[in-house]
């Protein structure tokens, strides 16, 4: 009985998956990782031969993740874009000698050469590379490991056939290995019926009803100050006493979004909550008179799906992805 245990254990598939991004917290790719994992342990737990499940966690989420059956958890102290991710990364991929792994990223160590699946959200840095990674080195970096990951992936899966477009355009890769699985949307985000609880969360962050919502990143695609000067012409000009709320981590890189607000004049008007829990963004998105999202380039776009969900109308640009993705519901 041992014996063959052991020979079962040998015969095992092994995948691993980076949870190095992995929260509900997080914006985009953050929330992509966490119900990716969420999923795939409960399909594998659901097989009758599941395989071992290894997800690479740095820390608070490696501490706080509970391992389910099957499932066995890395730490890995390697942030994105540096140094560790190319040598102290590498060791533990290598060392767990995986069947396959899954980075839900394209930042992968550039000498990992067993087989792997990488999901490319968006390729924004192409098309809107804005004010990070400015470094000349950092960029030569970037395209570099981006290259890399879809020249060496067995599959690649993007978020959208515009995203799909985007990376066919811009690479000689097979169309063959390229696969468009569209984002879903957490079920955390449905209509809300205890206003009670709604209205806390406005008191707590100073909202007035009626408001538009935006919830994101601060970047020159998200097109934020075009936001702003909207809502000082539906005050003025069309006369609606309306508040703006802008949700997210602020970007000391993005000054002009709070720098175009008092040149207009408009404190009394836009609340910034900051990076709100899940729970509380549920609770904005009903609340909200109308959710506005005004990108300028996106991948997918997660945040106008999440609003649908909870009954609110969308207000959307007409680029990129979004039509694909809203289609006649925005």
């Amino acid at each position: 009985s041992t014996l063959s245990d052991m020979k079962a254990e040998k015969t095992r598939r092994k995948i691993g998956v980076d949870c190095r991004m992995y929260s509900s917290q997080f914006t985009g790719i953050g929330r992509y990782n966490h119900e990716l994992v969420e999923h795939i342990v409960k399909f594998n737990n659901s097989q009758s031969e599941p395989c071992e499940l290894v997800l690479f966690f740095n820390d608070p989420e490696f501490s706080k993740f509970k391992l389910p059956e099957n499932t066995r958890k890395v730490l890995t102290k390697a942030r994105h874009y540096t140094f560790a991710e190319q040598t102290r990364f590498l060791r533990q991929l290598n060392k767990e000698k995986l069947d396959h792994m899954h980075f839900p990223h394209f930042n992968l160590p550039l000498l990992y050469n067993r087989p792997f699946t990488v999901t490319i959200h968006d390729l924004t840095l192409f098309y809107h590379p804005g004010k990070k990674m400015t470094n000349p080195l950092h960029r030569l970096a970037y395209h570099l490991v981006f290259r890399d990951a879809v020249k060496k992936a067995k599959q690649v899966i993007t978020v959208s056939n515009h995203t799909k477009k985007d990376l066919l355009d811009k690479f000689s890769i097979s169309e063959s290995k390229v696969s468009t699985i569209y984002n879903g949307i957490s079920l955390q985000f449905k209509h809300n019926e205890h206003p009670a609880e709604i209205e806390k969360t406005l008191k707590k962050y100073q909202i007035k009803t009626p408001f538009l919502l935006y919830t994101g990143v601060w970047r020159d695609h998200k097109n934020l100050p075009r936001l702003i000067q909207a809502l000082k012409i539906l005050r003025e000009d069309k006369g609606l006493d309306l508040q703006l709320v802008i949700t997210g981590k602020e970007d000391s890189n993005y000054p002009e979004v709070k720098q175009t607000v008092e040149n207009l004049d408009l404190e009394d008007h836009i609340r910034f909550p900051g990076l709100v829990s899940e729970k509380e963004l549920a609770q904005l998105y009903n609340a909200a008179k109308i959710y506005v999202f005004p990108s300028l380039y996106e991948g997918f776009g997660l945040p106008p799906l999440e609003s649908m969900r909870c009954g609110t109308p969308v207000a959307a640009s007409n680029s990129s992805s979004i039509p694909e993705i809203c289609e006649e519901a925005a």
